[in-house]
């Protein structure tokens, strides 16, 4: 049996459609099911009895399931959901004073093996499909009885590593009918998947683009982030210059401190020459200690001195402050402690 939230609006017109039934039942039931949040097909008033039949017998409307919840001390709320396949992926919500940002999940592992992130100490098992990708969204909102206002695609795995069914994912969610995210509220973060970088730069929904650098320069980046010897810097930012371009969208960095590796000074007059000239903003992100590795967090006084200095270089930037690290929910920390379960 399909499930529904695998369906953009078009799939499901097209398979309204081929089935013997129209295209507009498909927006019908979507605003059933995003906007009324009705998931009983019988109570759906305004769609035929034959409809409702070949609904029942064809697309079931469910969340998934719920492994386990871990709250912080700062209000983050960490999800732990169980795939049909009994896979478990983390999935995290976050309140701030614009609203409730989840961030999503999009592969089961991670095979970009950055050496300081804990998501890729299990090996990528396969891509999450797209009613994986909205449930993680879905899912939360119903638990909670809330509104999703935010969506970070920036959990464990590498969203372009599974495009196709992320970029899907972000028409489900921004349709008019669908969950009502806004483009502007939507950010897809890569590690530096520069083919795709220019795919994405040709979406017609033009959600926002943050790219994973960590590192000024090819030797550092190349030692924390192996994806750097497929794409080396400079050609990730030849790709964010094309998506600027066509987009004129803002770019994100994100740029984790590493004590010693990537913090000083000199690093940040390197990461101010590199992206000078292009429209971004540098989110400095606190290293959040993970027991397998060595690296160690940089201090708040060089932090902030990291940060001075890009602002005296005229670079927009913020200083993260950590949110969910007490629950191992942090930036760099989802990973899949129980697996075994």
């Amino acid at each position: 049996m399909k499930n529904f939230y695998d369906f953009t609006i078009e799939a499901l017109k097209k398979y309204l459609v081929e089935a013997g039934f129209k295209s507009f039942n498909a927006d019908q039931i979507y605003k059933w099911i995003y906007e009324q949040k009705e998931f009983d097909y019988d109570k759906m008033t305004n769609i035929s009895n034959n409809l409702i039949e070949f609904l029942k017998n064809n697309i079931e409307i469910n969340d998934l399931e719920i492994h386990t919840v871990k709250e912080s001390s700062d209000g983050t709320i960490k999800y732990l959901l169980k795939l049909s396949d009994g896979s478990l992926i983390e999935t995290v919500l976050m309140t701030y004073d614009y609203g409730k940002s989840v961030c999503v999940t999009s592969q089961v592992g991670c095979n970009m093996g950055c050496s300081f992130c804990a998501s890729g100490l299990l090996r990528k098992k396969r891509n999450l499909e797209i009613h994986e990708l909205v449930r993680q969204v879905t899912t939360i909102e119903n638990n909670l009885n809330i509104r999703v206002s935010h969506v970070v695609v920036m959990g464990t795995g590498e969203p372009f590593d599974n495009y196709d069914n992320v970029i899907d994912f972000i028409k489900v969610i921004n349709y008019k009918h669908g969950l009502q995210i806004g483009a502007r509220h939507i950010t897809v973060s890569t590690c530096g998947i520069v083919p795709r970088i220019y795919d994405y730069a040709n979406e017609t929904i033009k959600s926002n683009l943050a790219i994973s650098l960590h590192a000024p320069n090819d030797k550092i980046r190349t030692r924390i982030m192996k994806i750097n010897k497929s794409y080396p810097i400079n050609e990730v930012i030849k790709a964010c210059k094309d998506y600027f371009d066509k987009t004129k969208r803002r770019i994100t960095f994100e740029y984790i401190l590493l004590n010693g590796v990537n913090d000083e000074i000199r690093h940040a007059n390197e990461l101010s020459d590199l992206i000078r000239g292009i429209n971004a903003y540098v989110n400095l992100i606190p290293y959040n200690p993970i027991n397998e590795f060595s690296y160690k967090k940089t201090d708040g006084v060089k932090a902030n001195k990291f940060y001075q200095q890009l602002i005296k270089r005229g670079i927009n930037c913020t200083l993260r402050r950590e949110q969910g690290s007490d629950i191992d929910a942090a930036c760099g920390q989802l990973r899949y402690k129980n697996e075994s379960l």
